[in-house]
């Protein structure tokens, strides 16, 4: 497999490493604006780059036939606008704000678990994520994301960072040095606390799973998630 990595930053390069162990071959490693040339000879792209220029990049893959997997997070106002591309131009599209498989078992997780608490009004629900200080956007888009599942399955009607009011999920952002991700949900009542975690140890996990849906991806036309990929439906 051919791939094209938009954005070579320090997630770009985990995923060349994770791309060539697996036996794939990097063509195109680019950090700014391209050209339709730089990339044509891909089967797919893997963009990981910064939310400026995620729009641009992936929408361009599409008008040239390639499919892309993409990551990046902080572009979503334009997110029907690339839904839309893809489908005019019978792309491919699988857009995660966390393509670790760990971390998409962990979403399936919260879903239930919110389920199982959305009666108890004794509960109070919160959210807290810690990343590396090098993290552009806060809450993370895995959080959001975990706040979503809670959303479709419980009273909650949005999230808001820190002091929520009622119907809200307050989530906690920090930015502490050398932490590559690590998300908490909790349900606290006077009586006892509810918890679930995910902690990341390192990038690979982002990595390999955004090999896998590039590998997955081949040969198919439409919109889809890592739930799709990892058959979680």
């Amino acid at each position: 497999m051919k791939i094209a990595l938009l954005g070579y930053g320090k997630m770009g390069k985990m995923i060349e490493q994770t791309a060539i162990s697996r036996n794939h071959e990097i063509i195109a490693k680019i950090d700014n604006e391209f050209t339709a040339g730089d990339i044509k000879n891909a089967d797919v792209a893997i963009d990981f780059s910064i939310p400026s220029a995620a729009f641009n990049n992936i929408t361009t893959c599409f008008k040239n036939g390639i499919p892309v997997i993409s990551g990046t997070t902080g572009w979503l106002d334009k997110y029907d606008e690339a839904i839309a591309c893809c489908k005019k131009n019978n792309g491919a599209f699988i857009y995660a704000s966390n393509f670790s498989l760990g971390v998409n078992i962990f979403f399936q997780l919260n879903a239930y678990l919110a389920q199982m608490m959305s009666g108890l009004k004794e509960y109070q629900i919160g959210m807290e994520e810690i990343h590396h200080t090098q993290k552009l956007d806060a809450p993370s888009g895995t959080a959001i994301t975990l706040a979503e599942g809670i959303i479709k399955n419980t009273s909650k009607t949005g999230w808001k960072l820190d002091h929520a009011g009622e119907h809200e999920i307050p989530i906690v952002a920090k930015r502490i040095e050398n932490v590559p991700g690590t998300h908490s949900i909790r349900y606290s009542s006077k009586v006892d606390d509810i918890e679930i975690t995910h902690t990341a140890h390192n990038r690979e996990g982002f990595a390999l799973g955004a090999v896998i849906a590039a590998e997955w991806i081949i040969g198919k036309t439409g919109i889809f998630d890592m739930k799709d990929v990892l058959n979680l439906r």
